[in-house]
């Protein structure tokens, strides 16, 4: 059995184990069924997460807006909701692009040690410092974006890493997979990690869509044991983003999205700012 084989195993094993674990759970303490507008969110969200936008900053932007879930929720909402999706979109380009095996396991590795790590201390924060870290992160996520869009609109021809490339790769990813449990999304500051690295840009599709498919189901595990996410929500998410994204993957494959990068990179500004302000309205009331 090659590597990818054995990837590709293990990530049909996490998925069911998943699967099982959150119906469980959600059995025994309820919740419902989700509203229409959350299943059209995890449409949406996942649709362009697939073709490399992301998920977290825009998922979060629509549930800011309508208020569709509790800010101190929204990051275990996220991490829940969107890792069957992400699963979907793992498999995807794992399957189609080309990359050196190891650099992407270990890079996978190194994103789901910090996942778990990040995740046992986020599920036990207050709402007003999920609000300020939420906030300050999406505006450097924001930063981030741009100067993926104006200074680096390609990237190198590397397949994989080593020696010193490969350990700055495996730090940086570790950081990434702490800040997913915040609810700031690894795809754009990975592509970029990629970018400077010498990598193909390619290349970050698989890495940071494993990365995601494994550290999102150890990170979830915590917030549903901790009670500290929506489930109604991440239902719609899960419902809503599976196909979404398996279009996206499978159908659309590509599509020239520099004009909508740009408008999510405003919508991200707009989201920390909000997210900034309910939290200097939390300090001042209390």
């Amino acid at each position: 059995m090659d590597a990818k084989a054995g990837v590709f195993i293990a990530l049909a094993i996490v998925g069911v184990a998943f699967v099982v674990f959150w119906v469980v759970h959600a059995r025994a303490t309820g919740g419902g069924w989700p509203r229409p507008v959350q299943i059209v969110i995890g449409v949406v969200t996942d649709f362009f997460d697939t073709l490399g936008i992301g998920s977290f900053a825009t998922t979060t932007s629509l549930y800011k807006f309508g208020r569709v879930v509790d800010d101190a929720h929204i990051p275990g909402t996220l991490n829940v909701g969107h890792t069957l999706p992400t699963l979907a979109q793992a498999f995807i380009y794992i399957k189609v692009v080309q990359v050196d095996m190891r650099t992407l396991i270990l890079m996978i590795a190194a994103a789901v040690l910090g996942s778990w790590l990040g995740a046992g201390f986020v599920s036990h924060w207050s709402r007003r410092r999920i609000q300020t870290g939420m906030g300050v992160l999406l505006l450097v996520a924001a930063m981030v974006m741009i100067t993926r869009l104006q200074f680096m609109p390609g990237g190198g021809t590397a397949e994989g890493l080593d020696g010193v490339r490969l350990a700055i790769g495996l730090g940086g990813n570790f950081v990434l997979g702490a800040l997913m449990t915040l609810g700031i999304g690894l795809y754009a500051p990975c592509m970029v990690l990629v970018s400077l690295l010498g990598m193909n840009d390619a290349v970050a599709f698989p890495i940071m869509m494993g990365s995601c498919a494994f550290l999102m189901p150890a990170a979830s595990v915590r917030f549903v044991r901790s009670g500290r996410y929506d489930m109604r929500a991440a239902l719609g998410l899960a419902i809503g983003g599976v196909p979404a994204a398996l279009v996206a993957g499978l159908i659309v494959k590509s599509m020239k999205l520099e004009t909508v990068k740009w408008v999510v990179v405003f919508v991200v500004i707009y989201t920390a700012a909000a997210m900034l302000y309910s939290a200097a309205k939390e300090k001042r009331s209390g």
